[in-house]
């Protein structure tokens, strides 16, 4: 495989800190703007975001993407003009296909502790779709040293993983210190391209033994085809949690 890895640091991302919010763009959004940085594919937003306990997101419209909040640690409320209400919790990955236009809200309603989460937008093949909502579960357990696929196209996924409306895959894990897993590269569509995210949870992984990530690092890898194989070890001395994009 002669794939091409570039590292995108943790501190070289967007940063605000509203009080509320602490909050890290992978790529622009909101004012954080970077010309080189507007999107990968159809991947266009991954923010990490840290809210306060009693504080969070109130309601504000969304339409035409895709949007996903996988949940680290705390509690996140999630309310919308749908008449889902729900309180997500760690390994919770909610899901809402925009579409046409809904409304939500996101609350950390939690009187003490904070809600880390990332959240993600993914461009849809159809833009004009009919709101959707889901949510699964995928417990600590089942990504431990494990690979899980989370989400998948809606025309060959199955109920183990949440259908989303392009060429787009999702996997996570929770690597211990010596462990390794590995991804095979989706799709025929080509060419391929996976982009990495190390949760800020202090973990460290080595992608393909030369590529270091220290949390809050990313890794977008290019020059890849179905088949191919990308390698992960943990090699720091806390879990390193981390999410996996494979998409045309």
């Amino acid at each position: 495989m002669s794939s091409q890895l570039v590292v995108r640091k943790s501190e070289d991302r967007g940063y605000a800190n509203h009080g509320w919010l602490d909050t890290h763009h992978t790529f622009s959004f909101a004012s954080y703007y970077d010309y080189n940085f507007q999107g990968f594919g159809s991947l266009k937003v991954i923010n990490e975001d840290i809210v306060q306990p009693t504080t969070g997101f109130g309601a504000h419209p969304h339409r035409e993407f895709e949007i996903f909040s996988y949940i680290i640690s705390g509690e996140l409320q999630h309310k919308d003009s749908m008449g889902n209400v729900e309180i997500l919790k760690a390994g919770d990955v909610q899901f809402t296909s925009a579409g046409t236009g809904i409304t939500h809200s996101e609350y950390n309603i939690h009187p003490t502790l904070p809600v880390h989460f990332l959240q993600i937008w993914v461009k849809p093949d159809n833009p004009k779709l009919k709101p959707r909502y889901q949510t699964m579960t995928f417990s600590e357990s089942s990504k431990t040293n494990n690979l899980i696929h989370i989400i998948s196209p809606v025309e060959d996924h199955d109920n183990s993983t949440i259908g989303i409306n392009t060429d787009f895959h999702m996997y996570a894990s929770l690597l211990e210190s010596g462990h390794k897993v590995i991804h095979t590269v989706q799709g025929t569509k080509k060419p391929r391209k996976v982009y990495i995210h190390l949760a800020s949870t202090g973990g460290k992984l080595s992608v393909n033994e030369n590529t270091i990530l220290q949390q809050g690092d990313g890794v977008f890898v290019t020059e890849v085809k179905q088949g191919d194989e990308i390698v992960f070890e943990s090699i720091g001395d806390k879990i390193a949690e981390f999410v996996v994009f494979d998409l045309a």
